[in-house]
């Protein structure tokens, strides 16, 4: 990255685009993220892997700034939480999930749900948009096969459906940091596959940000990401490159039984021995 310093252009390294420091998050007197650290540099893709009740929702809203941690740092496109307007960083971030799908007005249309995300809004009454806005939005829907429901209304959708257009949406505002909290998730084979296709060349788009999927599942990573963070009971257990921390040994700890796993054709399968 170049910046000017005087009269010279120097170049100087990025901001990460998430970086938490001892991130601890306490709800009814239990940490759900304990002493967590994890740094997420641009052009990333990374899986976060672990059980239920591990905090990988939770560490996704702590990224997303929609939950604040009791202890530790925050930073986000270089931006720390706590020292900068929130309402205005969160346009940065794209960000799919149950929870903020569960915000979204079911009678919104589809074309609409979509374009509400260039202001990080969850309807059209409080912000203009122009026809430029409504092509870009179609042009995302298209990517990832759901232009036929741009008139849809979202709450008639069928869940894979929903899923796709709810990804589509992340991608509105051209985000730094995009966060994709278990978008497989309810999904039958067929809808799920045809997720896994679409997050794959996501992930080899270069033009795309730095991207975090949250799954429990290894058989849903898509080919084309390349780090995972495990977590367990809060506690981070291992972060690093997908092809040299995904061991046998890691996730059977991970997951408290033992397991093999092996990866073809660029998926990976686990199954207990």
């Amino acid at each position: 990255m170049k910046v000017q310093r005087g009269t010279e252009t120097v170049e100087v390294e990025a901001p990460a685009a998430l970086q938490l420091r001892h991130v601890t998050v306490v709800r009814d007197g239990r940490a759900i993220l304990d002493n967590v650290d994890w740094t997420v540099a641009r052009g990333e893709r990374w899986i976060v892997l672990g059980p239920n009740g591990s905090g990988k929702t939770t560490l996704c809203q702590v990224a997303s700034l929609y939950q604040h941690p009791v202890r530790g740092d925050v930073e986000v496109l270089g931006e720390r939480l706590g020292r900068t307007d929130v309402r205005e960083l969160r346009r940065r971030i794209g960000y799919a999930s149950v929870r903020l799908a569960d915000m979204l007005r079911p009678d919104l249309s589809v074309i609409d749900v979509v374009v509400t995300a260039k202001y990080g809004a969850l309807a059209t009454w409080w912000h203009d948009y122009d026809e430029a806005d409504y092509a870009k939005a179609r042009g995302l829907l298209a990517r990832f096969g759901c232009a036929q429901l741009a008139d849809r209304t979202f709450g008639t959708m069928a869940s894979g459906e929903r899923k796709r257009v709810e990804v589509a949406r992340a991608l509105m505002a051209d985000p730094g940091l995009l966060l994709l909290d278990e978008p497989t998730a309810g999904l039958d084979l067929a809808g799920r596959e045809t997720l896994v296709g679409a997050l794959s060349a996501l992930a080899g788009d270069p033009g795309v940000a730095a991207t975090v999927l949250v799954t429990h599942h290894v058989d849903e990573i898509p080919p084309g990401f390349t780090h995972v963070l495990m977590l367990s009971g809060g506690r981070r257990m291992a972060a690093g490159p997908l092809d040299r921390t995904l061991t046998e040994e890691i996730l059977s700890r991970c997951f408290d039984i033992d397991l093999r796993i092996e990866q073809r054709n660029g998926r990976w399968q686990a199954w207990a021995k």
